[in-house]
């Protein structure tokens, strides 16, 4: 019989389904109190975003009966952001602090037997395990203790299920001794004088033998990350990935935590490691699986797929291994699938290989059931499928974007704590129970061939229960425009999805300027969530409408779409970005379609430079961390699969490429050079045709697009007295992160636009 832990709560509906008071929040968030009398409301400045408490990492007690969270709070005037740990009862009550845990503290998880938590703190010799005893009754925390005390620090700890055990991260130089219980001294006091003779060192020079010496904003230098178990009781410490030479694990690419998990029976673990030659040109990772009953074992491979694989987690009877894959090598932005591996016969296979759209992130609910988010067409709703792929159910009528899934029984009946943003709202944890998600028009059972599969969700007006409340005074006072969707016809018939927000205290008869966002990527995509760094109700704030389009290459629309992108980055994305422009224009008349302003980063900051060759139609241009000469940039990116794969081949792969008549050219001829998507879809070969007044945005540390395609873009444009200026951040990577330079930011990007198009 089909476990189905979602279909048997049906049953237990009417009689134990939570009232509003089983999942009421009674109290206040910490330190911001809802005003008695709201009021009127205004439009968002950049002061009012920094105010607001960010939410971090959340953990569910066993139990169900407590919610563990961090929150972030920026303080501008002295650039620095502080971060605080805090827990809150489920069924009702005030969030009260982590009382053992101080600013900076982070990390923290409720023990399997719930008697305690675990946390990563500073507080003394760098960033160590910490533990702590937690009274389930009251919330209350006592008595933290550091269980690590290893030179090099640790992060991403997690318990083992029979909570015996802590496992780690922490980066070592593998060539010294391995640092064990046996011989901790020896490995870390190797550690310990390596790390201090580097940093006293009057030398900084460094020496590469290979690729991905460095790495979006840092150099990798000669450590490496290792996993490490540690004993609880014991103390017992084993490095269980010793003298290996790769990063376990992968660096980025694993989208935060360790990419490990234990088995249900603590017996087993299972982890992430790509052991390609040259990790510069590979996505290839595999999921391996390590018997820790024997000191001995070494790591067995178990995922099959060529491309990446991430995420594992065990089923909770330990029958299944299941991790997040994709198909094709060397290319980043496949699609996730969900691959499923028996561990008694071996057997692997993805579950729902046609489902259109990526698997964000899974977690199990049963022997036999799974959760997972997915984007779609702006959203990133909540699925249920299982292994047996009876059938596959959306739970989409809250809108806006999911993450961090906490499912749970509460009185018998499933629900799910998660965080939940919205385009005009970041996030917060909620609760819902899944069946206030179900909706005639919301639940799809997704059957191959049928045509559910293009059904288009529209957001309800119904929303989750919300357990935080972290901004609740700030957004009582801000007009916050909703967002629109509207959908054209691109060039070659294929439906595109564009979105919309007008202005606070919007006059329909009157005419406003715009601001069109290009989002990067360029795998990515526009929608209903909320941004720190692009944010789109604070660009609509001071009298401008924006418009976001979802162009080819955008993600939530099937890989079909994602991968038209792909060797045609000039082609297809612009003529959609153009078409979605001249739709806006013609179907919102309050537009004032001479004054426009196109802004972008990344992959749109790229876009903004091709569209600064391709058209005048914009009276000003913002090009942020863009890439300007294709060619150049690869020889300085760090990430060589991802041009290797949207440029198709290495520049010099079409050097002396046979004409029409078969005879090889060289360099200096255009015969097949225009057949070389480095030079074709290159925005430096139309720098002829550069008018448009630009502002150019770029970090020193931005080492996935080096700083000189921006000195090279703003060189350009100094050079043809095209009215230009060059926000540079010599202290900011791929992201302006810091709090003042986000306000220098916003600042000079406003004014930009502002002088053009006002």
């Amino acid at each position: 019989m089909q476990k189905n832990l979602l279909l048997l709560s049906v049953a237990l509906f009417a009689v134990l389904r939570p009232t509003a008071s089983d999942l009421a929040q009674n109290g206040p968030p910490p330190d911001d109190r809802t005003p008695a009398a709201a009021p009127a409301r205004r439009p968002m400045t950049f002061a009012d975003m920094m105010k607001m408490k960010r939410l971090g990492d959340t953990a569910v007690s066993a139990d169900g009966k407590w919610l563990a969270y961090a929150v972030t709070s920026v303080n501008l005037d002295q650039n620095a952001k502080k971060t605080e740990l805090w827990l809150q009862p489920i069924a009702g009550g005030d969030p009260i602090p982590l009382a053992v845990a101080q600013p900076g503290d982070s990390g923290v998880q409720f023990a399997p037997d719930g008697h305690s938590v675990l946390f990563l703190s500073g507080r003394e010799s760098g960033q160590q395990v910490w533990q702590a005893d937690f009274d389930g009754s009251t919330g209350a925390t006592s008595n933290p203790k550091k269980l690590t005390a290893i030179s090099t620090e640790a992060g991403d700890a997690i318990w083992s299920p029979d909570g015996r055990s802590v496992l780690f991260t922490s980066a070592v130089y593998p060539d010294c001794p391995v640092i064990t219980t046996a011989d901790f001294v020896a490995g870390d006091r190797c550690n310990e004088i390596r790390d201090a003779a580097a940093a006293a060192s009057k030398v900084k020079a460094q020496i590469f033998t290979h690729l991905l010496y460095r790495h979006w904003d840092h150099y990798t230098g000669l450590k490496r990350s290792h996993l490490f178990l540690l004993s609880v009781e014991s103390g017992a410490l084993r490095d269980l990935t010793p003298n290996d030479p790769h990063d376990v694990p992968q660096f980025s690419l694993e989208g935060g935590g360790c990419g490990c998990a234990f088995a249900p029976d603590s017996k087993e673990l299972a982890f992430t490691e790509n052991l390609d030659e040259e990790p510069a040109i590979s996505i290839s990772a595999k999921i391996f699986t390590l018997d820790l009953t024997d000191p001995a074992a070494k790591p067995v491979a178990v995922s099959n797929s060529q491309g990446g694989n991430f995420n594992p987690a065990y089923s909770p009877d330990g029958k299944y291994l299941a991790w997040r894959s994709q198909e094709r090598a060397g290319y980043e932005s496949d699609k996730f699938s969900i691959a499923l591996y028996d561990r008694v016969t071996k057997a692997d296979a993805v579950l729902w290989p046609d489902f259109p759209n990526w698997v964000d992130e899974f977690v199990w609910v049963g022997p036999e059931q799974i959760l997972f988010t997915s984007g779609e067409k702006g959203e990133s709703p909540i699925y249920e499928t299982n292994t047996t792929e009876d059938d596959l159910k959306r739970f989409g009528r809250a809108g806006g974007q999911w993450t961090n899934l906490h499912p749970f029984l509460l009185k018998g009946h499933l629900v799910v704590a998660g965080n939940l943003m919205h385009v005009d709202r970041p996030a917060e944890v909620v609760l819902a129970d899944l069946l206030d998600l179900v909706d005639d028009a919301y639940v799809r059972v997704f059957r191959l061939g049928s045509d559910d599969k293009s059904h288009e969700v529209q957001r309800s007006a119904y929303e989750p229960h919300e357990l935080t409340h972290l901004n609740d005074a700030i957004f009582a006072q801000l007009d916050l425009p909703a967002m629109e969707s509207f959908w054209f016809e691109a060039a070659d018939k294929t439906k595109v999805q564009g979105f919309l927000i007008r202005p606070p205290d919007f006059d329909p008869a009157k005419k406003y300027p715009l601001k069109f966002l290009i989002h990067g990527g360029p795998e990515g995509n526009w929608g209903d969530s909320w941004s720190y760094r692009w944010n789109a109700e604070l660009f609509a704030a001071n009298g401008y409408v924006v418009v976001m389009i979802n162009f080819r290459g955008s993600t939530g629309y099937g890989q079909n779409f994602v991968d038209a992108i792909n060797g045609d980055w000039g082609g297809k994305p612009f003529s959609d970005l153009m078409t979605g422009i001249d739709y806006a224009e013609q179907h919102y008349p309050f537009i004032d379609k001479n004054r426009e302003c196109a802004l972008g980063a990344s992959y749109g900051g790229y876009m903004a430079n091709w569209v600064l060759g391709h058209t005048d139609r914009f009276k000003c241009i913002v090009s942020h961390d863009g890439m300007f000469d294709p060619e150049s940039a690869y020889g300085t990116t760090e990430e060589l699969w991802f041009n290797e794969w949207e440029f198709k081949g290495k520049p010099w792969d079409y050097y002396g490429k046979p004409d029409a008549t078969g005879v090889p050219t060289d360099r200096s001829s255009s015969v097949g050079w225009s057949e070389n998507p480095y030079r074709k879809w290159s925005p430096a070969l139309s720098a002829k045709n550069f008018k448009t007044p630009t502002l150019v945005i770029h970090g020193q540390l931005d080492y996935r697009l080096d700083v000189s395609q921006g000195f090279e873009l703003f060189t350009t444009l100094q050079r043809l007295k095209v009215p230009s200026k060059m926000l540079y951040f010599p202290d900011e990577g791929h992201w302006v992160l810091k709090p003042q330079n986000s306000e220098l930011w916003y600042k000079t990007v406003n004014d930009w636009v502002d002088q053009w198009t006002k």
